[in-house]
């Protein structure tokens, strides 16, 4: 286990926001994540369904184009969900996944407000840091009706241009 703290640099159209992993309830996700993230994974893709008051989802390599099944795109394998007592609050950073509890793979979300209602049924890997601001940009998107009717699609993209692993302090990431 390494004694270096990392963070997540997650630059995008709206700016940067900057989460800290808790490797110590969801190892698993938190190293998934990781892997992913310095695949270049993430690159490219957009925060494809934004729900107000709620959360921002991106993660889904369908959402680079403007591919008719954006949602259920995934990197081609599945994660063991590690659900824990971390809280679903502002700025906490989750995977997202179907009624299937192993079936989250790359997508993710951040809360815009309390979630409390998914405690204990999705898997908490960090929370925010830094830009809190942008993630409020974010969650203010226009959106219009998405594939299933919800109010969720946004009308411009914001895009995810890159998504850094660094160092971390506990004031912020060092390169």
């Amino acid at each position: 286990m390494s004694t270096i703290n990392e963070v997540a640099a997650i630059q995008t159209t709206c700016g940067e926001m900057v989460i800290e992993f808790w490797p110590e309830v969801a190892p698993l996700t938190v190293e998934n994540f990781k892997k992913l993230a310095r695949e270049g994974f993430y690159d490219g893709t957009t925060f494809h369904r934004i729900v107000k008051g709620f959360m921002i989802q991106g993660g889904d390599p369908l959402s680079r184009t403007d591919d008719p099944l954006v949602g259920t795109g995934g990197p081609g394998y599945t994660i063991k969900a590690e659900f824990n007592d971390r809280p679903h609050l502002r700025g906490v950073i989750s995977m997202a996944r179907s009624e299937e509890p192993d079936s989250a793979g790359s997508q993710f979300f951040i809360c815009l407000d309390d979630a409390s209602f998914l405690d204990g049924k999705y898997t908490a890997f960090g929370q925010l840091i830094r830009g809190h601001g942008v993630l409020d940009r974010i969650g203010q998107t226009p959106t219009g009706p998405g594939a299933g009717g919800e109010t969720s699609k946004p009308l411009t993209r914001v895009v995810v241009e890159s998504v850094r692993i660094m160092a971390g302090s506990g004031t912020g990431a060092v390169e």
